[in-house]
């Protein structure tokens, strides 16, 4: 295990170095120029070139790309070209709102899409694992921002029952909640249906074993075999695929946050990108990305850990 773990460490820091230098050019190739869109059409040439010194866009391409990855790995991730902020205390600032709204909708598509799918397997071919089969395709093919819009014209505008911009105040757990409501089910929509799927199906495999025919030959309930034996393990290939949705939700949350005025880092990117900001994306990014690979990670070991068919390989890949 410690050398499979020393493994993944190793191919996750190769990864991100990929990812720092990947974002460092990426900048260079969006058309526009950051120095016009701050300063203005009438600035002038010499004042342009000045500015453009002075963060440092003059550097050749390489120059560049080392120094943000050299201060990426001290933790440092440039200034706002704007308010002159560290992009690491403006990512602080926003972070918090998404994370809660990612684990919020993780955590909801667990807690429906796993019960959904264990009751379709518990019925297979019976009109209600055919209406829960209707309804978990439907759900993976909406989109999280066409989610967003029509529970916010439902529940926000003709019903008034939750509120529609805005994330609240932490200060306030209630209103908060309320208004994570209605972005948490937007962005958990996708992968309930997908955790329903994804659990029916690792069921019925689980159910044709010999060790639930054999629990059905002692007598066993039903629901001890159903919940107790069956459940335990096909769960574990939804784990599998936690890290994935994890990163997924981290990503959706950009389209959420813009459609519901929440704060959070896909806020932060998208008004970043209309001013050609780039230090604060190419961190947001980073920072997504980040959680993204950490969230692989865990599950990807939590995966080995709980299935002890899969051997660690003591030699080779």
């Amino acid at each position: 295990m410690l050398r499979y773990l020393l493994k993944r460490l190793a191919m996750t820091f190769a990864v991100v170095v990929l990812l720092m230098v990947f974002l460092s050019v990426l900048v260079h190739v969006i058309p526009g120029d950051p120095v016009k869109t701050i300063m203005g059409p009438r600035a002038s040439e010499d004042l342009a070139r000045l500015v453009r010194k002075e963060m440092g866009l003059n550097d050749p391409i390489p120059t560049q790309v080392w120094d943000f990855v050299a201060h990426a790995f001290r933790g440092d991730l440039g200034s706002d070209f704007v308010s002159q902020l560290p992009v690491t205390t403006l990512i602080g600032d926003q972070l918090p709102h998404t994370i809660v709204l990612a684990f919020s909708s993780l955590l909801l598509a667990i807690v429906l899409g796993v019960p959904l799918g264990v009751y379709a397997a518990t019925r297979p071919n019976s009109w209600a694992d055919r209406l829960t089969g209707l309804v978990s395709i439907s759900f993976i093919t909406v989109p999280a921002y066409v989610a967003g819009l029509f529970l916010l014209i439902v529940f926000a505008v003709k019903l008034h029952v939750l509120p529609a911009l805005g994330a609240g105040d932490f200060s306030h757990p209630i209103d908060y909640l309320k208004h994570l409501a209605l972005p948490s089910v937007a962005l958990a929509v996708t992968w309930i249906g997908y955790f329903a799927r994804l659990v029916r199906a690792s069921m019925l495999e689980v159910l044709s074993a010999n060790y639930i025919r054999t629990a059905h030959a002692f007598g066993l309930r039903e629901r001890v075999i159903f919940y107790r034996y069956a459940l335990k393990n096909a769960i574990i290939p939804t784990i599998a695929v936690l890290g994935v949705g994890l990163g997924s939700l981290m990503g959706g949350a950009v389209f959420v946050e813009v459609v519901f005025a929440r704060p959070g880092l896909g806020s932060l990117v998208v008004d970043s990108i209309k001013t050609r900001n780039f230090p604060i994306v190419r961190g947001s990014v980073l920072v997504i990305a980040l959680l993204f690979v950490l969230a692989n990670l865990l599950a990807d070991l939590s995966y080995r850990f709980l299935d002890p068919r899969i051997r660690v390989e003591r030699t080779g890949g």
